[in-house]
């Protein structure tokens, strides 16, 4: 079906609610109800495995560069070591330029909420209403910077159909030619899926077709279990015009709460970014800057890392079998569930955490309703395979004893 005008987030109480946190949404569907087992958390994505041993001396050793006020785009030893992480990491045409082709970030949310409204202001002219494309479901962080730079949110429902990727094939000539930018995840949050290098040159070229910008989210690239998944900046061509990629140590390095990460790619879009970041986003302390450096520089905390996800994989194999739809995501943490024969998404997670004490995500909180009244997440549960390897054993037992 063609993707057209009328795609748009439906208003009233669905408008309503894409305003909102899914997790104020959960916190209030459960307000009513008190878990029967001790509590088990995997409804939030916060990685739980131990912070590299390297973080301590290298903050002790920088401590002072806390009292000043750090550059916005960035250490030059920072965008150095992320740009030789990139080229060493992925198949890129050429050698990414850290004087004028990354940015750090603290964190990728907050550079993929800006990096809407440089979008906004980088592209040329729209015809007709400007809109912002963005898988369905997503991360809320699309759809606020969608909103927060005036664009129209087009939701490109990812289902089981299509690979839980957006159909590249389903946009017409005129919603493109109106788009700003699309938020392209993978691996995909929630589903796991790994965009292949065909996808992204496919969209590279609608992009480079009509003008608007590809941002990637990228910051599950380093969580895998077989194959490593690619950048969309392998296909961007040798001046990356049109592509930007984020990337995150929250997931890779296992350091949620530092907030570090960086946006590499367009150096014509990153110095209209760096300018808007410059004076409306927080900046990075160095010491932050100078942790991420050792991190980079060390991949055997990230393959450690893997090898703890492979096995709560590989307890969700043996444990989940072929129940709910279940398959080993080619990248991520997360367990995408269809528990639609369970009584749905809502009432199979007030289930598990009255019942079994288990906490996830409805999949519908996730998504938006499509113009047709279709939610893409609904009937789904998120699972985050983020806790040590005995308690997600005892969380999926709990599950399947629950549900079945």
């Amino acid at each position: 079906m063609a993707m057209t005008a009328s795609s748009r987030a439906p208003q009233g109480i669905g408008h309503q609610e894409s305003e909102r946190s899914p997790f104020a949404r959960l916190t209030e569907l459960l307000a009513p109800y008190q878990p029967a087992k001790p509590l088990i958390t995997l409804s939030l994505g916060e990685p739980q495995h131990p912070v590299p041993a390297f973080v301590g001396p290298v903050l002790a050793k920088y401590i002072a560069d806390f009292g000043r006020y750090p550059i916005a785009k960035g250490i030059e030893p920072f965008r150095r070591a992320a740009a030789n992480w990139l080229s060493t990491r992925f198949d890129l045409p050429r050698g990414i330029d850290p004087d004028s082709e990354i940015l750090v970030l603290n964190g990728s949310r907050e550079g993929l909420f800006f990096a809407a409204l440089t979008a906004a202001r980088c592209v040329d002219k729209r015809n007709g209403r400007p809109a912002i494309l963005m898988p369905n479901p997503f991360y809320p962080a699309y759809g606020a910077g969608a909103r927060a730079a005036g664009c129209e949110p087009i939701y490109l429902p990812t289902t089981v159909a299509n690979g839980f990727l957006p159909d590249l094939e389903a946009f017409d000539d005129a919603t493109l030619a109106r788009t700003v930018a699309i938020y392209i995840a993978s691996p995909a949050n929630p589903q796991g899926a790994v965009a292949s290098r065909a996808y992204f040159s496919r969209l590279k070229q609608l992009a480079d077709r009509f003008g608007f910008m590809i941002l990637s989210d990228e910051c599950y690239s380093e969580i895998y279990t077989k194959d490593a998944p690619g950048s969309a900046l392998e296909c961007a061509g040798p001046d990356f015009a049109n592509v930007v990629a984020f990337q995150s140590l929250s997931k890779r390095s296992n350091l949620p709460g530092m907030r570090v990460g960086f946006a590499a790619g367009d150096k014509k879009f990153l110095g209209l970014f760096h300018e808007l970041r410059n004076v409306a986003a927080p900046q990075v302390p160095v010491p932050l800057q100078q942790v991420a450096i050792a991190a980079y520089g060390d991949e055997t905390h990230v393959e450690e890392n893997r090898r703890l996800y492979r096995i709560k994989f590989d307890l969700a194999d043996q444990i989940l079998g072929n129940r709910y739809g279940y398959h080993r995501p080619a990248g991520g943490f997360c367990v995408w569930l269809d528990v639609s024969a369970c009584g749905g998404d809502e009432a199979a997670t007030v289930k598990l955490y009255r019942d079994a004490g288990v906490r996830v995500v409805p999949g519908s909180y996730l998504a938006r309703l499509q113009p047709d009244g279709f939610n893409p997440g609904a009937g789904y549960i998120r699972l985050a395979l983020v806790a040590d390897s005995e308690t997600t054993a005892e969380a999926l037992h709990r599950l399947v004893e629950t549900l079945d």
